[in-house]
């Protein structure tokens, strides 16, 4: 069963109506111990990366170890899970990103429905993707790219972080719109799909900001285009996607999320603790390096903001008949 935007207003809203008993006891001790934050890719990407920049200022902030621990496969679908079946106490968090959104409508069956199982806590960090491709591929604008994919059909492969991955359906944007044949090659997260790109195993890949940044920085792999309609300012060389389709447009992003029924008050604090971090200039500063921007505020603004993307990237899996591998 899935949930639109309009039932998971009336359902946060619920949630938090008047009527929810406070456990201000909890909310004072927490956290006594440490903490996990799970992650569904492996490590060396960018949702590693945004994972452990929080981590250590949470870590900092309570003075008690949040520890990242990689849980990758089945399109974050395992670490996803994971944290469902937790104890609803704060000691087991989720780092959410667009993949959560996307495997609403990506697998027919999962154990759990996001929207309902897992407790928006604060969205934080919005960043383009680049589309990357390895020093060998001829072109260097992406019509330059297109021409050249549309000279070698099936010939090009594509690299993603996992099907149904941010990466993936980027990917799959360009392809239909552009017109070419590309041969897709899942990966078991942006690390490993990175490697690959870097020895020539495969051609292109839309990597996250984070993660791609210092590649193209280096000189060891060539940036053709960004994701988003404005340019950035990590890079801003390099023109975006949509001056050569308009209306292409594709982000990442990242936040926090609990198992549902946690305290009300352990939510709050911890979205507290991430705004702070946001506001601080040199956590911005941080951010601003690896090409992100900062969102923040409420658990029910984040919760809007994934119900918004679950249905956005819903039209593309449909019309692309999208089945996870």
């Amino acid at each position: 069963m899935r949930f639109s935007r309009r039932q998971f207003l009336s359902r946060a809203s619920a949630v938090l109506a008047p009527f929810v008993i406070p456990t201000i006891a909890a909310a004072q001790s927490y956290p006594s111990r440490p903490v996990r934050i799970l992650v569904g890719f492996a490590p060396g990407g960018s949702n590693d990366t945004y994972a452990r920049l929080v981590a250590q200022w949470l870590s900092d902030r309570f003075a008690q170890p949040f520890v990242v621990e990689s849980r990758p496969g089945a399109g974050t679908n395992i670490a996803t899970e994971a944290v469902v079946k937790a104890a609803p106490d704060g000691y087991t968090l989720l780092l959410v990103n667009p993949a959560n959104a996307i495997n609403a409508t990506l697998y027919e069956r999962l154990a759990f429905n996001f929207i309902r199982d897992v407790a928006p806590v604060v969205s934080m960090v919005r960043q383009p993707l680049l589309m990357l491709v390895n020093p060998s591929v001829p072109a260097k604008t992406v019509p330059e790219f297109i021409s050249y994919a549309k000279a070698n059909p099936g010939r090009i492969s594509v690299a993603s972080a996992g099907s149904g991955t941010a990466p993936h359906l980027a990917g799959e944007l360009f392809r239909m719109m552009a017109g070419v044949d590309l041969i897709h090659v899942p990966y078991r997260g942006a690390g490993p799909a990175l490697s690959d790109l870097l020895g020539g195993q495969v051609q292109v890949y839309f990597a996250g900001m984070a993660s791609g940044v210092e590649h193209v920085k280096s000189g060891k792999l060539r940036a053709l285009g960004i994701t988003t309609a404005a340019r950035s300012d990590s890079l801003p060389e390099v023109v975006p996607v949509s001056e050569f389709l308009p209306g292409y447009e594709a982000s990442d992003w990242f936040g926090l999320g609990v198992p549902k029924g946690t305290p009300v008050e352990i939510v709050a604090s911890l979205n507290a603790a991430v705004n702070a971090a946001l506001a601080d200039a040199k956590f911005r500063t941080r951010i601003s390096e690896l090409g992100g921007a900062v969102i923040g505020g409420t658990p029910f603004e984040f919760g809007r903001m994934i119900a918004d993307e679950t249905d956005k990237w819903a039209k593309v899996v449909k019309f692309a008949a999208i089945k996870p591998d």
